[in-house]
């Protein structure tokens, strides 16, 4: 796990350092006089990124692959449609193989995926996120989220019927993110891999089907 946070943490500053090249690439390219050598070095710089962070992530892989626990759940993490390596990675490090966090509210909590009610007697305002929160892994969160409403029909559907109640983009987003990391600990604590056209009864739906089944036998 030690070396695992190192080299996760590795690849995060090797990915701030392609970002902030990327933004001096990007501003280079809108001056009048631009040298020629200096794109050639901010290029090369890229390259070099890019293969190392490849680099990374495949000790990564390999790490996480040597241990079986913990190759069981980040696979059972990633069969989640806008789940990858990054915020499967991520999860296993900060909660500790799903053992330290080892519930989906305790995970939302400190995601800052669940808002909490704000109310003192009479006075009831809009429920919040924590400020605590883990800021970094909500911002994995909401890009997850966003690749699962592009990819996962049934967030497709959440999303769009939010939308026309006329909900805010960020809370429905929020509420997608929430809704992704309780999938994620349901398939891990069920041992059982995501499937996108799993539906789920209604609980009164379930009890009739097991009534009309005893009535049958």
């Amino acid at each position: 796990m030690s070396e695992l946070q190192q080299l996760y943490a590795l690849r995060a500053q090797l990915v701030k350092e392609r970002k902030g090249l990327q933004t001096t690439e990007k501003g280079h390219f809108h001056r009048p006089h631009q040298s020629i050598h200096a794109h050639r070095h901010i290029w090369t710089m890229l390259d070099v990124l890019d293969e190392e962070i490849k680099v990374i992530e495949q000790e990564i892989e390999i790490i996480i692959q040597s241990d079986d626990r913990m190759r069981e759940n980040y696979e059972l993490a990633r069969s989640v449609k806008g789940v990858g390596l990054v915020i499967a990675t991520d999860l296993l490090i900060k909660t500790g193989n799903f053992e330290q966090i080892d519930t989906a509210r305790k995970a939302s909590s400190y995601a800052g995926v669940c808002p909490f009610p704000q109310s003192s007697g009479k006075m009831v305002a809009k429920s919040k996120t924590s400020p605590f929160a883990d800021k970094k892994l909500k911002s994995l969160f909401f890009m997850g989220a966003k690749s699962a409403v592009q990819h996962n029909k049934e967030y497709q559907l959440y999303f769009r019927k939010k939308m026309l109640k006329g909900k805010p983009y960020y809370l429905i987003m929020n509420n997608i993110s929430n809704k992704l990391l309780r999938t994620i600990y349901s398939v891990v604590k069920n041992k059982t891999p995501y499937k996108q056209d799993y539906i789920c009864l209604d609980p009164r739906e379930r009890n009739n089907k097991n009534s009309f089944s005893e009535k049958v036998a």
